[in-house]
């Protein structure tokens, strides 16, 4: 794989085995107004999706978990150093969360595989029988004395960091199908579900639905749906394509982003994004700017501009305008599963074939 400095699409040099092998040709991205731009896409494979990312700061790495293994990228040479897959203990191929906790261990969710706990080389493989919640893992989060909450399919965990006890969590939250989660300055932990926001402040739970605020009107009379594509193992498919479709479900709740003002921002279904400020719930949607009204990530920048991923491509918002992202602009797809910012300031944008990186 080779680094750039000017916007093209490059093949990755540690293609999968699922995906296709062979360069691409070099296509000039067009940079969009306000100085962001593609600098560079890398491609995973054809039918792969990148459904994770994870920067992991003091090693300088960024975690890039696909539908078929685990990719560790040095960010300095943009090159892989390892690749995991099943065969080198990983739990399942189809990772849909990465995970770094305070002891460096790092957690791998995966699609019906459980999660996988990895350092120096050492592995560990937790399933329900282990105390897991479930074998659908979708999120990670740490509190400040190092205690890891798990985001599943049935509630969420939380897992002692002396002990590594895991205690599960069902009947508090608001829904049982977890997909985000956020810890503030206070220590709260906030949970993105199936039907709303969950709070939980170590004694006390909380939560919110759109009769609360959470999610924009349905501007454009969709139909309301719960067959998103990314819901319950018995109503939907993850290998199918149904994943960006015109439905309208302001409660199902993607993502969970908790900003330095412990404001809680939230990606919906249909509602686009929406921001708790501790008083009420404002949102953003396709009507104000944003690329899309399904968003599925949210990260903030190292200026602080936030980015949205959306069905239709990612946004940047700093405040006051938008400045968005799709196919034209250089991204390979435009569902945006998921985001990271690295340490010298480039976003990486996950998508189904590969990820791309925005940067000045």
């Amino acid at each position: 794989m080779t680094r750039t400095n000017v916007s093209r699409r490059v093949a990755l040099s540690f293609v999968l085995a699922a995906g296709a092998a062979g360069a691409l040709a070099q296509q000039p991205a067009r940079p969009a107004p306000g100085g962001w731009r593609v600098l560079d896409s890398f491609e995973v494979g054809e039918g792969v999706y990148v459904r994770a990312l994870k920067v992991e700061p003091k090693r300088n790495v960024m975690w890039v978990g696909t539908s078929s293994g685990v990719h560790e990228v040095d960010l300095k040479t943009v090159k892989p150093v390892n690749t995991f897959t099943r065969k080198e203990g990983l739990a399942n191929e189809y990772v849909f969360a990465v995970g770094v906790d305070h002891q460096d261990n790092k957690w791998f969710g995966t699609n019906a595989g459980g999660v996988s706990r990895y350092k120096d080389g050492q592995w560990k493989t937790f399933f329900p029988m282990h105390g897991l919640a479930d074998y659908w893992v979708y999120c990670f989060a740490s509190q400040k004395d190092g205690t890891l909450w798990i985001g599943t399919w049935a509630g969420a965990n939380k897992v002692d960091p002396r002990t590594g006890k895991f205690t599960t969590y069902v009947r508090e939250l608001i829904n049982e199908w977890v997909y985000g989660l956020g810890v503030d300055a206070k220590d709260r932990v906030w949970f993105g579900t199936e039907g709303g926001v969950s709070m939980f402040d170590g004694k006390t739970w909380s939560s919110w639905t759109h009769k609360d605020g959470l999610g924009a009107p349905n501007a454009d009379q969709l139909a309301f749906s719960t067959n998103t594509g990314l819901g319950t193992r018995s109503r939907h498919d993850l290998a199918t394509m149904n994943e960006g479709r015109a439905t309208y479900n302001p409660n199902y709740t993607f993502a969970i982003h908790v900003d330095p003002q412990d404001n809680v921002w939230a990606g919906t279904w249909g509602g686009g994004v929406a921001k708790y400020d501790g008083k009420q719930w404002t949102n953003l949607s396709a009507k104000d700017g944003l690329a899309g009204n399904i968003v599925y990530s949210i990260a903030q920048g190292k200026d602080g501009a936030y980015w949205f991923g959306t069905n239709r491509g990612v946004s940047r918002w700093d405040g006051r305008k938008f400045q968005n992202f799709g196919r034209k602009e250089g991204l390979l797809e435009e569902n945006v599963y998921a985001l990271a910012v690295a340490p010298t300031g480039e976003v990486w944008v996950a998508t189904r074939k590969g990820v791309t990186r925005i940067g000045r």
